[in-house]
């Protein structure tokens, strides 16, 4: 799981998907988010309760800087699948963000921002978007309540103008989802990709078919060149496919021999 988890999170760590990311999703293609003005930031925050250590870990995080000067930080967290629970975890991610800003450089504050990432195309996203929507909170205590909503873009459900926006390999796997969604099949892009095995490794992990990334796997293990785009992968799938039929078919002829 530790592994599946950490391949997950590879692709969109890259600053020039990370950057394209944002820049569609909250500017509509603007370029305002520069590859270069992003930091890593460790995924991982701890807090103290009944005074033992308690971890709490993002899928990706970065900061964004103007210099020297970090201007905010931005969290993505991947789902396939709705989690009702999701306004308290990103209300936790972005809460403990606060408080390791107040334990360091409390005079240079800077927001945080999560973008909550699903990409499940069988079904649009039904989960609360809000802390409010969670909780059951009596009318007296309505106004006193504070909410907090979550930023939930489902990725399947983009539009095709919203798709060409991409700049990076995200555009494919936003793409095959939307595809996905809308025909249910997969017509494959001749876009060249930038991070090829990782790409694929998002793809395998999100639809929890381990083809694409076995496509990647064997030719580098054949050494006939791994595949540049996703018609590649699909003709070594394909090929693969084929293979493996003729020598299930002459087995069975062994057999009946």
């Amino acid at each position: 799981m530790a592994e599946k988890d950490a391949s997950e999170k590879i692709l969109e760590s890259y600053n020039d998907v990370f950057s394209d990311i944002v820049n569609v999703l909250l500017f509509n293609g603007r370029q305002v988010l520069g590859a270069d003005e992003l930091e890593d930031q460790a995924p991982r925050s701890y807090y103290k309760v009944d005074g033992k250590t308690r971890e709490i870990e993002r899928d990706v995080a970065k900061r964004w800087k103007n210099g020297n000067i970090r201007v905010a930080c931005i969290g993505f967290e991947n789902q396939t699948a709705f989690d009702p629970n999701m306004p308290l975890r990103v209300m936790g991610y972005d809460g403990a963000e606060y408080r390791a800003q107040l334990l360091g450089d409390s005079e240079n504050l800077y927001p945080v921002v999560t973008l909550v990432l699903y990409f499940g195309h069988d079904k649009p996203w039904s989960g609360p978007l809000s802390l409010k929507e969670r909780l059951n909170v009596p009318k007296e205590f309505e106004p006193y309540v504070n909410d907090y909503k979550i930023n939930r873009f489902q990725i399947a459900y983009l539009t095709r103008e919203q798709v060409e926006l991409f700049q990076s390999d995200f555009k494919v796997i936003a793409d095959y989802f939307v595809q996905k969604r809308e025909n249910g099949d997969y017509v494959p892009s001749s876009q060249d990709l930038t991070h090829v095995q990782e790409t694929l490794q998002l793809l395998s992990i999100m639809t929890n078919d381990h083809r694409f990334e076995d496509a990647y796997n064997t030719s580098t293990d054949d050494r006939k060149g791994g595949p540049r785009n996703m018609c590649d992968v699909l003709d070594k799938v394909e090929n693969r496919g084929i293979e493996k039929g003729i020598v299930k078919g002459e087995s069975e002829q062994v057999r009946k021999k």
